[in-house]
């Protein structure tokens, strides 16, 4: 069985499709069969790898009862796939809302093909839509980023309400995978200030590793590359191997 993550923070610019491309490509880099769902209409995530969507996409998958198979898209990286998206998806919201069980629709398209997979990531939208809840409904377990800034915990609590709701009525098995500090700068004390909050309030479930501010990172995406390809030196690489390294460590327990 694989493993299911629902990236999601309705708090935009959070560093959300960074994790996304980035620890999905670094987990498939050291071995793991790993499937990226680009779940958010932006496609910013099918962009960070320097794709396009085209006419196959998880839109057609959704909406249109396209095979899933077909809509697989092989990365530059061999053992990471992923199922693009476009603006076409923010159709999505108005065209599921009259279907019967609208809220598994992602979760049917993810269980015919789960069994090729280690791990599974979804990018989620910016929004407690219900293409977000599609994906907690499908997912085994979430990740949050959390920005290192003055209002890192703002909208969490609205979060975690709805995972909670979630899985009481569709999902019992959903659970909070980790919570990720991201653009952490440790000259500030703004960002050691944010990190000791999210610990209080999170405790354990805040990942080892803080994904610092870093240009190279920032860069990447314009070249369509993740962070290992683009500079694997950089302080982001080392970050994102660090997590994908915690996340296959906790996979062999």
């Amino acid at each position: 069985m694989s493993r299911i993550f629902a990236i999601t923070n309705q708090k935009g610019g959070v560093g959300k499709t960074t994790t996304a491309v980035n620890l999905s490509a670094s987990m498939a880099n050291m071995g793991r069969k790993v499937l990226l769902i680009d779940f958010d209409p932006q496609g910013n995530t099918t962009s960070g790898l320097g794709l396009r969507a085209g006419k196959k996409s998880i839109y057609e998958a959704l909406l249109l009862d396209f095979n899933i198979k077909e809509c697989l898209v092989q990365t530059m990286i061999p053992k990471l796939h992923l199922i693009p998206a476009d603006i076409r998806l923010a159709g999505a919201e108005i065209e599921l809302a009259p279907l019967d069980n609208r809220e598994f629709k992602l979760k049917k398209i993810i269980d015919s093909i789960e069994s090729n997979y280690d791990d599974i990531f979804i990018d989620c939208p910016p929004s407690l839509s219900l293409l977000t809840i599609n994906a907690l409904v499908a997912a085994k377990s979430v990740l949050v980023p959390i920005q290192c800034e003055y209002y890192a915990l703002e909208g969490v609590t609205s979060l975690m309400q709805t995972i909670n709701r979630v899985k009481k009525a569709y999902n019992p098995q959903l659970d909070i995978e980790g919570i990720l500090l991201t653009m952490f700068d440790g000259r500030t004390n703004l960002s050691i200030q944010v990190v000791e909050s999210v610990k209080k309030h999170f405790k354990s479930k805040v990942f080892s590793v803080a994904i610092p501010r870093n240009v190279r990172l920032g860069e990447a995406p314009s070249h369509g590359l993740p962070i290992h390809l683009y500079d694997n030196r950089s302080l982001g690489a080392e970050a994102y191997n660090t997590l994908a390294k915690e996340l296959i460590a906790r996979a062999k327990k």
